[in-house]
């Protein structure tokens, strides 16, 4: 392979990769936790609308929703999409979705116990979500959302069926200038692989960091690596009890 190939084709393409997968992540962020947060709601009618959204988007093809935000919108509603803002709306409205879920079960596995501690504390239904829920709750939803976020990656490929010059894009066209498949298609994994293991590395950080910050401080194991100390219940009732006092001083 040419240096040319590199400087004008893969490097570009690594780096919209990287702006792909970072945008559609922060989307679909978004998108999850005001869908999970919604389905937690008393009113059925919100619980039946946001469950609707995650049934269509978690049923549906991501590369289709690109195909019809891109080629079917213009000529329904008169109006054109970029290709990258089209592929970042198809991935972050259908991952949003599968996260939605993850928000869901990481609120609902919060021990009741803790709920009505801050219900005596007369916090409104926000403060509770916000001081006391979420911050026990986040913990637990980053081990899914690693994996979930290596699949956004993954499925980044998608969007050269929609001529995003991707790293599979710029694969397709060096393939097609040198005949060489087996050399560019063997990079193009590597690179999938390298830009996956970085982003395990950031969120594992980002996990042993907020269970530092709710008292599940990593102690180190004799047996190998770091691992996350359980608390015994004593102490996650003190654990509890400071998280909800912290947040009743602020």
């Amino acid at each position: 392979m040419t240096a040319g190939l590199w400087e004008n084709w893969l490097l570009p393409g690594v780096w919209i990769t990287i702006q792909l997968t970072l945008y559609s992540a922060v989307f679909a962020a978004v998108v999850a936790f005001g869908i999970g947060i919604a389905r937690t709601s008393r009113l059925w009618i919100v619980r039946f609308l946001t469950g609707f959204y995650v049934e269509v988007f978690r049923g549906t093809s991501a590369l289709v929703l690109m195909f019809w935000l891109f080629f079917v919108m213009p000529l329904a509603f008169q109006y054109q999409l970029v290709p990258m803002w089209a592929a970042v709306l198809a991935l972050g409205l259908t991952y949003g979705a599968y996260g939605s879920e993850i928000v869901r079960g990481a609120i609902a596995a919060v021990a009741p116990a803790q709920r009505e501690a801050a219900i005596a504390l007369s916090f409104t239904p926000a403060q509770r979500m916000r001081r006391v829920i979420l911050p026990q709750a986040i913990p637990e939803m980053i081990p899914p959302f690693n994996n979930l976020l290596i699949e956004l990656l993954k499925a980044t490929a998608l969007v050269s069926a929609v001529s995003v010059a991707d790293i599979t894009f710029a694969a397709q066209l060096s393939r097609l200038a040198t005949g060489d498949s087996l050399e560019i298609y063997a990079i193009i994994l590597v690179l999938y692989f390298v830009l996956a293991f970085v982003l395990t590395r950031l969120m594992r950080l980002l996990e042993r960091r907020a269970k530092a910050g709710i008292g599940q401080a990593p102690v180190k194991s004799d047996k190998g690596p770091l691992v996350t100390r359980k608390l015994s219940p004593r102490q996650e009732a003190e654990q509890s009890s400071n998280i909800i006092t912290a947040g009743g001083a602020q």
